[in-house]
């Protein structure tokens, strides 16, 4: 039998996360409900993020995390892949909300969001809580971790931060870091050009996608707050991706995720070319091969295994026989 990409390429090896170049948040339960009816209608090609930070009312902390871990467990979430956003380090509630959360949907939620924090310790400290209390609820599975890199604390340590355990996703977070910059960069500039421009930004954006992909962790890009123009979300998305490395962004308008999943595919052509010399490579054992005058190896494979997985995530159709060697 063939040896999967997976077993020959990756032995004993971290593999890097390959997920959802989109990540749209939703707040409140109509609004997730009607996102988990997108991802029904559009497929698995971006996750939901139900928030308990921005989401929950004053006062309603506990029950609106009860209806996220309700949302989480039902039919709805055909896909697995609703994660959520818990309150921030310095807020009372974000130990009520893991609690609530881990113990009622740990099974099921596809992530969990630390927003806000201002120093590498209190990042630790919360997977440390999380871990803690999906050991205690029984759980076999490490539940990946987003965190929200919006504070100049938080980006001086942002690799001591990428090194942390259960880390999936570093997340850029403009607007807040914009704000505790004390006026030095102007409010114009959380909109584009400004938001790729300005060298605090440039710098902030690029220093944390080398952090995170050092440490095999998907960068993510901060929200187009030009809400329902889809070019402008697609453009953002675009900049982001080739000009800055990220490989997900943050959509808050339904359609926002349509612009980002084209923005963010890999080339077709690529794609094609990686389906072509994978399958080759695995009728020859996984050894040297040649293909269109090229010589291809493990380096090769490695970097087209990637590149086919996002481009399936994405929804880039991949061949009936690719799928059927290595996706079903």
């Amino acid at each position: 039998m063939a040896v999967h990409p997976h077993e020959a390429l990756f032995a004993g090896e971290k593999e890097f996360p390959v997920i959802p170049s989109c990540e749209h948040f939703a707040g409140n339960e109509k609004m997730i409900m009607k996102a988990l009816g997108f991802q029904e209608e559009k497929g698995p090609v971006f996750d939901i993020t139900q928030d308990c930070e921005d989401g929950a009312q004053t006062g309603q902390e506990k029950d609106h995390a009860e209806m996220i871990v309700r949302l989480t467990n039902s039919e709805h979430n055909k896909h697995n892949q609703a994660g959520v956003r818990v309150h921030d380090y310095s807020n009372q509630y974000w130990k009520q909300d893991v609690d609530i959360l881990v113990n009622g949907a740990g099974e099921r939620l596809a992530y969990i969001t630390i927003p806000k924090p201002t120093a590498a310790s209190q990042v630790k400290e919360m997977i440390e809580y999380i871990q803690n209390v999906a050991a205690k609820a029984g759980l076999k599975r490490e539940i990946p971790i987003h965190v929200l890199i919006e504070t100049q604390g938080a980006l001086a340590e942002v690799d001591q931060i990428a090194a942390l355990p259960w880390l999936q996703v570093l997340d850029f977070g403009l607007m807040d870091f914009i704000s505790g910059h004390q006026g030095a960069i102007a409010l114009s500039n959380m909109k584009s050009p400004g938001q790729f421009d300005h060298e605090l930004l440039r710098r902030g954006k690029a220093n944390m996608v080398a952090a995170a992909l050092r440490n095999g962790v998907v960068p993510a890009h901060n929200v187009t707050l030009d809400l329902k123009n889809y070019e402008q979300t697609k453009a953002d998305a675009s900049r982001a991706r080739n000009e800055f490395g990220f490989l997900r962004m943050w959509s808050i308008y339904p359609t926002q995720i349509d612009a980002i999943v084209d923005a963010m595919q890999p080339d077709h052509s690529e794609v094609e070319k990686g389906v072509a010399v994978l399958m080759a490579a695995q009728d020859a054992a996984w050894g040297p091969i040649q293909h269109d005058g090229e010589l291809h190896d493990r380096a090769t494979y490695r970097g087209f295994w990637t590149l086919v997985q996002r481009a399936k995530a994405t929804g880039i159709e991949i061949g009936a026989e690719a799928t059927a060697r290595w996706f079903s």
